[in-house]
């Protein structure tokens, strides 16, 4: 291999007549003036007489074809191979054209591959580093498989290793990718990580998806028990908010979500005056519903006739809710009814919901014990549980680091990562969320307090740019949109050239976009240890549920084979209606036997009998 056509000090072309080259391989250039140069592979192309010059545009240009005769290659007989290489640290001078390229051993390049060992997250291997697996250290060896074209592969190349301890220095994870390019898997495999070095993460988890109890087809040597290292919480059955905690900042946060936006400054006028310190959930419903009602009726002295006949009629009950209906009346009659029942229909939502009928004492246990809490619910009252429970949370952490700071005794909390599924809907672009301000403090100050972020979206375009400008590690899966392709192009240091392959990643496969690593490196996401309940195939489910259903239905009339014409009517009437509801309806079963094999018809005098085939 060798250097060929004109060179300056970042580009150069460099040729083999003997092997092919692949995107992003790491070569070494030995050149004579400024000694071993690293580059790395951005193009590559292949030249041969039977093919026309311009067919890759300037990658056999005449220069360089010019340059492969000089140097003797024969590019009339032989198939030249031809790699644009970018180098790694730009060359004092151009590079010498003839010097010599080949392939590197691992510890001329361990630097640029591997930042960390310990404490790092094994997320995949470096895409076109197989070369290097031959002289590679022996702890990196064997650590995981992937799937390669639907089978189970060992690993083939280097390890990429995520340092997280450089999060306290670039931090924040986005995770970028359409449908089926593998961003939930992806993000499956970093949560696994995560749960093996018992960092304390609080997972949003819209989809129902990231449970790690079940577990993969793989080798026993890669396998892991994750059941004691995460928790999976539900909105409304298993955690919730406790209302009498509630500040009325907050609770005005959780109506306002709950209103899928800000709330009009009259409800939250009507909450500001209304919720009162230490109110539980009923005290301040009541309080609402005897307003309004008081609304309804129409004025004071109309509720003191009512309270006056449930007097006469000794009608205890109504007597002591009249008179309370009196006192919040004549304290609150100039809030605005509209707004009154606005919020109240709001907040009694909530509650049907079960969001105030739990509390969160099991995501703070769980945290403490450095475990992975997955929090499950529908994406819309994920948003306004969200609220309260990442500031919450963050405010515990946040006011321990102050009070270390301070020098004040203080309870601890740890530090911990909170990772977003749909994340756009938390943060979104162009409007403000009650959640999106929370999230938008700790991309910019959670470092700080030891908070982190990874979120995940199929649609970066619509995530807040303050939010995104944060990420200091984007990891980009196949993206086929224009306007995510040019946000992932302006906030990562991608090429124009990778920025193309984009919408043609296979599965699984990534860029790593790192301020941690200084570079954009290509991985392939390593197999995940559980699995998803959502792995399933839809068809195949179907397939298997019509499947059982003509086997339940044979099970039911087998008994009562051969069944002539005649039958029909009788055996209905034995096996019952839920199998077909009429004669017509029950010979479209017994043909659909015929079909699935169970049954075969042999025909007589007397018509049609179904026979058991079995």
């Amino acid at each position: 291999m060798q250097v060929a056509g004109i060179t300056n000090q970042q580009e150069v072309f460099v040729v083999s007549k003997d092997k092919p080259f692949k995107i992003n391989q790491i070569l070494i250039i030995e050149d004579k003036l400024q000694g071993t140069l690293r580059g790395e592979v951005v193009e590559t192309t292949s030249y041969n007489k039977f093919v026309p010059l311009n067919i890759n545009g300037e990658m056999a240009d005449g220069n360089i074809l010019a340059s492969l005769k000089n140097l003797g290659y024969e590019i009339d007989e032989n198939t030249i191979y031809i790699a644009k290489v970018r180098l790694i640290q730009e060359a004092m001078y151009p590079v010498t054209t003839g010097s010599e390229a080949r392939f590197p051993k691992f510890n001329e390049v361990k630097d640029l591959l591997v930042k960390c060992k310990d404490r790092g997250l094994v997320l995949g291997v470096i895409k076109s580093t197989e070369e290097l697996l031959d002289t590679i250290d022996e702890d990196l060896e064997d650590l995981f498989c992937t799937l390669e074209n639907g089978k189970i592969t060992n690993q083939n190349g280097v390890p990429f290793i995520f340092d997280i301890k450089s999060m306290n220095q670039y931090p924040h994870i986005g995770i970028f990718g359409g449908s089926g390019s593998g961003k939930s898997f992806g993000m499956r495999v970093i949560l696994e990580e995560i749960m093996k070095l018992n960092i304390p993460t609080v997972v949003l988890d819209p989809h129902y998806e990231m449970d790690f109890s079940k577990k993969s087809d793989l080798d026993s040597k890669y396998s892991f028990d994750f059941n004691d290292k995460f928790l999976c919480l539900q909105i409304g059955s298993d955690i919730g908010v406790k209302f009498q905690d509630l500040t009325t900042r907050d609770l005005i946060n959780l109506i306002s979500a709950a209103a899928a936006g800000t709330l009009t400054e009259a409800m939250s006028s009507v909450i500001e005056r209304m919720h009162k310190f230490k109110d539980t959930y009923f005290s301040f419903e009541r309080r609402l519903s005897l307003l309004k009602e008081a609304f309804e009726i129409g004025n004071e002295a109309k509720i003191n006739r009512l309270l006056e006949d449930a007097k006469s009629r000794g009608d205890d009950e109504d007597v002591r809710r009249y008179e309370e209906m009196i006192e919040v009346f004549s304290e609150y009659k100039t809030v605005p009814a509209q707004s009154l029942n606005g919020v109240l229909w709001r907040l009694q939502r909530l509650y049907r919901d079960g969001l105030f009928t739990r509390d969160i004492k099991d995501v703070e246990n769980g945290l403490l014990n450095g475990k992975t809490i997955v929090v499950q619910g529908p994406i819309k009252l994920l948003n306004v549980f969200s609220t309260y429970l990442i500031s919450t949370l963050y405010y515990k952490r946040r006011e321990y680091r102050d009070a270390k700071q301070k020098g004040e005794a203080a309870d601890f909390f740890p530090p911990f990562i909170l990772a977003f599924d749909e994340s756009h809907n938390f943060a979104p672009k162009g409007y403000e969320t009650p959640s999106k301000s929370i999230i938008k403090e700790i991309a910019q100050e959670g470092r700080k307090y030891g908070v982190f972020l990874i979120l995940a979206t199929q649609r970066p375009a619509l995530l807040d740019e303050t939010i995104t400008a944060q990420l200091n590690t984007k990891i980009v899966f196949r993206t086929v949109r224009a306007s995510d392709i040019d946000i992932i192009k302006e906030e990562t240091d991608i090429t124009s050239e990778e920025a193309k392959r984009l919408p043609y990643l296979t599965s699984g496969d990534a860029f790593v976009s790192s301020a941690i690593m200084g570079r954009t490196i290509p991985i392939r996401f390593r197999m995940a240890i559980t699995t998803t309940c959502h792995g399933e195939n839809p068809f195949d489910e179907l397939d298997e549920a019509l499947n059982k259903k003509y086997e339940d239905a044979y099970n039911k009339i087998k008994r009562h084979f051969p069944i002539s014409p005649a039958d029909l009517t009788r055996v209905l009437s034995e096996v019952g209606s839920d199998l077909a509801p009429n004669v017509e309806a029950f010979k479209i079963v017994l043909d659909k036997l015929v079909e699935k094999g169970y049954v075969e018809v042999k025909n007589s005098p007397f018509g049609a009998f179904y026979m058991d085939k079995k």
